[in-house]
C-alpha cells in the first residue's frame, strides 16, 4: 500500500494541575472551530485507544477531537518527584487533570467521552461540574462495579506488569472483535509505567464509589448518554442500567458484539452507536 499520513498531530501541553506542573501529551484532529470533543482513555491506557475516531472524517468535519495522555501514562510524564511517590489517581485529581485541559486548550463547553474509568469520571463531571459542558458521553460506566481482581499482582519486581495487566483484561474483549483491533488494545496494555494500572484501579475500586450521588445528575443542565458493550463483565450492562435508573433523562444503550474498549477493539461496530449520538449533539449545538 502507498504511504498514509493520519490526519491527527500531537503536541504537548505544559500546564499546572492542582498548583504542579505537568507536561501532557496529546493527539488532535479536525475543524478547529468544530465542537470540542474530548476522549478520555481507559485504566493504564493512553490515548491511542481513539485512533480511529481521531481519523474519521464523518466525525471530524464536525468535531475537533482531542485525545490527551493522562499524567503517568503514555507519553505524558509523572511530574517531578514521582520516584519519591505512589501513583494513586482520585476523584479530585482526575477531574482537575480534565479540567485544567480544557482550561488550558481554551475549550468552549466541551463535549466530553470516556470509556472505563473515563466513563465513571464523566459520571462526577455530571454531579459536579455539568455547566461546563454541553454534553457528556459515558463509556462502560456505573456508579460502582465490584472489583473482580486481585491488584497486589500488578507491582512486582518479578512480574512483568504490563503482560499481566494485558491477561488480565483480555477476555473483557468481545469475541467478535477482529484480531488485529483484539491485539492492539492489549498492545497498549502491555506497555504501562510500573504501578499505573494500580493506580488507576485505586479510583475504580476505592476512591470513585458514586453511589447515592449520581441521583443527583440533571441531564436538563447537561445531556448524558452511556453506551456499554454486551460482553462487557467488568462493568456489567445490567451496572450500567441500574445506574441509568436513577438519572432522569439519560439515555442509554446496550451495544450489541462490543466488549470493555468499543473504540479500539472494534471501530467499525462502535460507530454504529457513537455516530447517532454525536449526530444529535451536532444537532443541539447549532444556533436556534
Amino acid at each position: 500500500m502507498p504511504p498514509v499520513l493520519d490526519p491527527m498531530v500531537g503536541r504537548y501541553l505544559r500546564l499546572d494541575i492542582d498548583g504542579m506542573p505537568h507536561r501532557l501529551y496529546f493527539e488532535e484532529a479536525g475543524d478547529p472551530n468544530g465542537i470540542p470533543f474530548v476522549c478520555l482513555h481507559t485504566a493504564g491506557a493512553d490515548g491511542r485507544q481513539f485512533r480511529h475516531l481521531l481519523a474519521d472524517p464523518e466525525v471530524t468535519r464536525r468535531f475537533r477531537v482531542l485525545a490527551f495522555d493522562m499524567p503517568w501514562h503514555g507519553k505524558s510524564t509523572p511530574p517531578d518527584g514521582w520516584e519519591q511517590t505512589e501513583y494513586r489517581l482520585t476523584t479530585a485529581s482526575y477531574t482537575s487533570t480534565i479540567r485544567a485541559f480544557c482550561r488550558a486548550m481554551e475549550l468552549d463547553r466541551p463535549v466530553v467521552m470516556g470509556c472505563s474509568i473515563g466513563g465513571r469520571i464523566v459520571l462526577n463531571l455530571a454531579i459536579e461540574h455539568a455547566t461546563d459542558f454541553r454534553a457528556l458521553i459515558a463509556l462502560e460506566a456505573a456508579d460502582f462495579q465490584q472489583p473482580w481482581y486481585d491488584t497486589a499482582w500488578l507491582h512486582r519486581p518479578d512480574v512483568h506488569g504490563g503482560e499481566v495487566c494485558a491477561a488480565l483484561i483480555s477476555g473483557l474483549i468481545a469475541p467478535q472483535s477482529p484480531a488485529v483491533s483484539r491485539h492492539e488494545t492489549l498492545w497498549m496494555y502491555m506497555q504501562g509505567g510500573p504501578g499505573v494500572f494500580k493506580g488507576d484501579l485505586y479510583f475504580y475500586r476505592v476512591d470513585g464509589d458514586l453511589r447515592d450521588k449520581v441521583k443527583a445528575i440533571d441531564t436538563r443542565v447537561c445531556p448524558l448518554y452511556l453506551l456499554t458493550g454486551e460482553y462487557d463483565f467488568s462493568c456489567t450492562a445490567e451496572d450500567t442500567l441500574r445506574t441509568a435508573s436513577q438519572i432522569e433523562g439519560v439515555e442509554v444503550r446496550i451495544m450489541k458484539e462490543l466488549g470493555h474498549f468499543p473504540m479500539s477493539e472494534n471501530p467499525e461496530q462502535f460507530r454504529r452507536y457513537i455516530l447517532p449520538v454525536l449526530d444529535r449533539i451536532a444537532l443541539q449545538s447549532k444556533p436556534s
